[in-house]
């Protein structure tokens, strides 16, 4: 079935747009309590968002929406996604929403969804919701005396930061560690500094003073200049970047290096390898992580299983074949002994329990591998689908083959935005970045004639 409403990661696009339009999100409401309706029980749907200013619109369609349907809403406020998660699980409700477009602009927005046990939805789910939005659900929305009620839950912020801190070992403590930390001005802009400064360490906080447009501009995981320079400045040990809705981590050393998600993973895979925690024997990540990490798995005797680009696609990996470790180059990392998603803060506070275990810097505990010279590069596609066309799929062919059985190609889509990106690694970076540049000049001939 072709998806209409639902991308790789739930529902995004610009707010006030089609599919980001409030009546979307009230038909989303009705159709999700009335797909989980159960005889004889009532249902409660918790809802968490980022700073948009967005957030209140859809916030509010929602709560029309689930209410119609019947379903109580307990409205959290601006929390992490992981938060939801979290407490989709500890408050017993039978839907967690999230409204976040993670690291996208303030002018985004989108959807993501959880099922009782923290999960996101899967495809099958998704496709029942689609369905359902296409049908007029009056007949099915409740009774005038079980509409459903709604209220703010204040407070429970606190219970997800008691949660994040007891991931960390009983005996150990960030005390002695200067921590600068770069909340993107988005949903852990609370949670993160005070679960850091409870664990004793001196936290520096910048990009903590949301304003509903400022979210992840020049900021955050996905601009790190600022941490980095604030790490130097103030001679932190560790600088730590998360995104607008708190998913996901990027660290900088105490240098200013910055420090992936590749090389986070092989650090937490490598540790909980040597204490025995580590299950399925290896890690699970996508196609765009770095061959160098799993070269350095496979030296310690460990396997790297791939899976297509998006977070839900690791987690169902790793639920299929019992790994506890997973995640993604850019940060969203998945470890689920503790979280169903990826934890921004979670996973950097396993890496400054490494930090202390081992009396190492940042520099030396996280430059696990040297990474094999890869790569990304977009191109803007507009209209069309140019990778069918039979020139390019030869440009393609041939790139695969100059690049041989130690090199890796990869062309896929944006799930978001009408782009290809187009992927290239290799132990020779002037191959590399020759295949990826015929690529795109293939991909450029067949838009323009477009």
């Amino acid at each position: 079935m072709k998806r209409k409403y639902f991308g790789t990661d739930g529902m995004r696009g610009k707010a006030n747009s089609f599919p980001m339009l409030p009546g979307t999100a009230m038909k989303l409401g009705m159709a999700i309590g009335i797909l989980f309706r159960r005889e004889g029980h009532r249902n409660r749907v918790v809802i968490g968002k980022d700073t948009r200013l967005s957030g209140y619109m859809f916030e509010n369609a929602f709560v029309a929406g689930f209410t119609a349907a019947g379903v109580d809403v307990f409205l959290l406020g601006p929390v992490p996604t992981p938060a939801v998660a979290m407490l989709c699980r500890s408050l017993r409700a039978d839907i967690g929403v999230m409204i976040s477009a993670s690291h996208n602009p303030f002018y985004d927005n989108g959807f993501k969804l959880f099922g009782p046990d923290g999960y996101k939805f899967s495809d099958k789910t998704e496709q029942q919701i689609e369905r359902l939005i296409e049908t007029d659900m009056t007949d099915q929305l409740a009774g005038q005396l079980d509409i459903g009620r709604a209220k703010r839950v204040e407070g429970d912020i606190y219970r997800y930061i008691e949660y994040a801190k007891r991931t960390m070992p009983r005996d150990v403590t960030l005390e002695g560690m200067r921590v600068v930390i770069d909340c993107a001005n988005g949903a852990a802009y609370k949670a993160a500094p005070l679960a850091l400064w409870e664990l004793g360490a001196e936290v520096i906080t910048i990009n903590n003073k949301p304003d509903g447009m400022n979210i992840n501009e020049d900021c955050g995981s996905t601009h790190l200049a600022a941490l980095t320079k604030k790490v130097c400045e103030v001679q932190a040990d560790v600088g730590i970047a998360l995104d607008g809705d708190g998913d996901r981590v990027l660290v900088a050393d105490e240098n200013g290096t910055v420090v992936d998600g590749d090389q986070l993973m092989a650090v937490i895979a490598e540790s909980w390898h040597q204490s025995g925690r580590l299950q399925g024997g290896g890690i699970v990540a996508t196609i765009m992580s770095n061959v160098g990490l799993e070269r350095f798995l496979g030296h310690k005797g460990l396997i790297l299983i791939r899976t297509g680009v998006g977070d839900r696609y690791v987690v169902e990996q790793m639920r299929t074949h019992g790994f506890n470790v997973g995640g993604e180059q850019s940060g969203h990392i998945i470890l689920s002994d503790f979280s169903a998603t990826g934890d921004g803060l979670i996973s950097a506070l396993q890496i400054l329990g490494c930090v202390k275990e081992t009396g190492w810097p940042m520099s030396r505990l996280c430059h696990k591998f040297e990474p094999v010279p890869q790569l990304l590069k977009n191109v803007c596609i507009g209209k069309g689908r140019p990778l069918e066309n039979k020139r390019v799929r030869k440009v393609i062919d041939a790139a695969g083959k100059k690049l041989g059985k130690n090199g890796r190609l990869v062309i896929r889509p944006s799930g978001t935005e009408s782009l290809i990106r187009v992927m290239a690694e290799g132990d020779d970076s002037y191959l590399v970045e020759r295949v990826v540049d015929d690529v795109i000049d293939a991909i450029l001939s067949v838009v323009d004639s477009i």
